[in-house]
């Protein structure tokens, strides 16, 4: 009887991690999606984000973490580019986001038949129209909050086979001075402590669109730690804890973690209340382990995290890095809120264009990731 009831329990969760699995992928599927348009600033696609998430929220049964709204929204500059979206280099036409990218901060420009002086073995310019083009060995785009008096261009080398000599150009900008986004922050109170607060947090933006016909779907970065939110939060939906455990899922972190620092500015909780925060981002692969930003600076959680994964086998390896400021923990361990920042290593090696995609994003750690989430938070507070 024991041992069917084992392979009972074996089948059961296997099964239910792997409808969480399946969860996961259609949860990225639906965030990589020409509707959701890159998570950015044009066609409302980070807004169709919010909303996805926010709804999510509801349907599992959160409650707003300021009791009214998962929605915190907030402003802040941005460079886009929504419209015409053409380059030609001695007369050949090419792609945007797979042959050529634009600096973010860059103006619009039109014009024909542009010359170019070479400054060196990969840069040319015209100095008239302040237009540079620069040869690149791999594109790799930015989101940036100001707009600046030149243009640059940036071109894969493997594009073009002669010198640039001569450009036509046509590129718009539209610098938006205070694009409304909004965070969305959920929380499932604690039954016996709910002043005590695990928050697990990722950002749901990426880098939106390139003209009007190329989008960066950012599967990795960061469908992927969003997916894991949205995992987390139904099980914790489901099995409410002692303390309680909070969500939020940040805009405008590619342009510079401003959704974190606003919320760090404007707290719809009160941060003393934390015990420990956990941020993801880009965690779609896993085959080399993960890295933990913050790990020197709490030794203590970082050991039991260890003692964890060492215990259950979950993760080859967990690589301990130290205080950084490259994802939305920043600003709260700037107040003092204990934090980690996770992401996993190898597998893919796209980031930042145009091949992030849904369909080659491995999970390869997800679930493991996931049940090394919830047994780090049990451990963590007995």
């Amino acid at each position: 009887m024991k041992k069917l009831m084992f392979i009972f329990l074996f089948i059961f969760t296997r099964s239910v991690f792997g409808q969480d699995l399946d969860m996961a992928r259609k949860v990225i599927d639906t965030l990589t999606s020409s509707e959701m348009w890159g998570r950015g600033y044009t066609k409302d696609g980070m807004a169709k984000a919010a909303s996805f998430i926010s709804s999510t929220f509801a349907a599992y049964g959160l409650v707003p973490m300021d009791g009214k709204d998962f929605k915190q929204v907030f402003n802040y500059p941005v460079n886009t580019f929504p419209g015409e979206m053409m380059l030609r280099i001695n007369g050949k036409l090419l792609l945007p986001g797979k042959d050529f990218l634009l600096s973010p901060e860059s103006k619009g420009l039109k014009a024909e038949n542009l010359t170019l002086a070479q400054k060196d073995s990969v840069s040319f310019i015209n100095i008239e129209h302040r237009v540079l083009v620069l040869l690149r060995d791999q594109l790799t785009w930015s989101v940036a909050p100001e707009a600046a008096d030149y243009t640059v261009i940036e071109v894969d080398k493997k594009a073009i086979t002669e010198v640039p000599e001569k450009i036509s150009v046509h590129i718009e900008n539209k610098f938006l001075p205070e694009f409304q986004a909004a965070n969305v922050c959920g929380l499932i109170k604690g039954t016996q402590y709910p002043d005590s607060i695990l928050l697990m947090t990722a950002h749901y933006d990426h880098l939106g669109s390139l003209g009007k016909d190329t989008y960066f779907p950012g599967a990795n970065d960061n469908a992927s730690g969003t997916a894991l939110l949205l995992n987390l939060a139904k099980y914790y939906a489901k099995n409410p804890q002692r303390y309680t455990i909070a969500f939020i899922g940040f805009a405008g972190e590619e342009n510079g973690l401003q959704g974190s620092k606003y919320f760090t500015e404007h707290p719809l909780i009160d941060l003393h209340d934390i015990r420990f925060l956990m941020n993801v981002d880009m965690v779609g692969t896993g085959e080399d382990g993960i890295t933990v930003v913050n790990a020197t600076i709490h030794p203590k959680e970082f050991a039991l995290l260890q003692q964890i994964n060492q215990d259950k086998k979950y993760l080859s390896k967990i690589n301990s890095r130290g205080k950084a400021a490259n994802s939305d923990h920043y600003f709260f361990t700037e107040k003092g809120v204990p934090a980690f920042f996770l992401y996993t290593q190898g597998g893919i090696a796209a980031y930042h264009d145009i091949n992030d995609l849904s369909l080659t994003l491995p999970l390869t750690k997800f679930q493991d990731l996931f049940r090394l989430f919830i047994d780090f938070n049990k451990a963590l507070i007995k």
